[in-house]
């Protein structure tokens, strides 16, 4: 089997995705609209669909590159599918990333699709199967924040631009915690291949436990602290406030108390 000899049924968009982008889409236009009679149970629907389509998205860059490496077995796997029920792992890929979401608004990332390393050839490809997850992230942080960059914001009703502005925040959290260079996250994987094959060894161990290690130290206040500093300040640079996505976790955060400051601002 090649590429290009792939059974349709391998790469036809799933059904499963498809509710979950509606979904994103219908709450996105309840959310813009101000249909809900409580705004944050839409900004929360939006938000938390649109982060797993996200989360699909990158998971399928990570796919497609190995496939056009030379891993033929990825499409037998559903893996093109965009159905993240046949991801390997989905309570880390899925489940803990929207309830990290929940609770402390912060993109987590996951790891997902198996893929069979042995297939592909060249050190350069098996970086950039690592490295377009995090890269996708990064898009859709670029496609969250341009109404903010390009100044396009006349018309946009507040809670929609609070519920972009937290979904971005969590893009960026994502993309940064991926690149990281520790073993079991994206960014490891981008540089594993340049490793001498004694030091790969001696961190391959490691690797199921990167994830809880770095998630452990954002409990430290001056590392979490730091960490989101850098966060607002790529989007600052990006044209987002601070309230802004502060706004946006308060509402998505329905449950709890609304902050008056917030809605005196929409």
């Amino acid at each position: 089997m090649t590429a290009t000899s792939i059974r349709p049924r391998d790469r036809r968009i799933s059904p499963v995705f498809l509710g979950i982008l509606a979904v994103t889409a219908v709450a996105g236009w309840a959310t813009w609209a101000g249909f809900a009679a409580q705004p944050g149970i839409a900004v929360f629907l939006f938000v938390t669909a649109a982060w797993i389509v996200s989360l699909c998205l990158h998971e399928y860059a990570h796919a497609r590159t190995a496939l056009h490496s030379g891993d033929i077995s990825i499409a037998a796997k559903g893996y093109l599918t965009l159905n993240p029920v046949k991801y390997t792992h989905a309570l880390l890929s899925i489940v803990l990333p929207v309830v990290f979401v929940i609770m402390g608004g912060i993109g987590l990332p996951g790891g997902a699709v198996f893929i069979e390393r042995g297939r592909i050839r060249g050190r350069w490809r098996h970086s950039l199967i690592s490295a377009v997850g995090p890269l996708t992230n990064v898009l859709f942080a670029v496609v969250c924040t341009a109404p903010f960059w390009l100044d396009a914001l006349d018309g946009v009703p507040a809670d929609f631009r609070f519920a972009l502005a937290f979904l971005a925040l969590l893009q960026v959290t994502a993309a940064i915690l991926n690149f990281l260079p520790v073993p079991g996250l994206d960014g490891y994987g981008v540089i594993e291949p340049w490793l001498s094959h004694q030091v790969r060894r001696q961190v391959e161990p490691f690797a199921p436990f990167g994830l809880l290690f770095v998630f452990a130290l954002l409990w430290l206040p001056a590392l979490n602290g730091a960490f989101f500093d850098g966060v607002d300040a790529i989007l600052s640079a990006l044209g987002v406030t601070d309230l802004e996505t502060y706004c946006g976790q308060n509402l998505y955060r329905f449950w709890q108390e609304t902050n008056t400051f917030c809605s005196v601002s929409r």
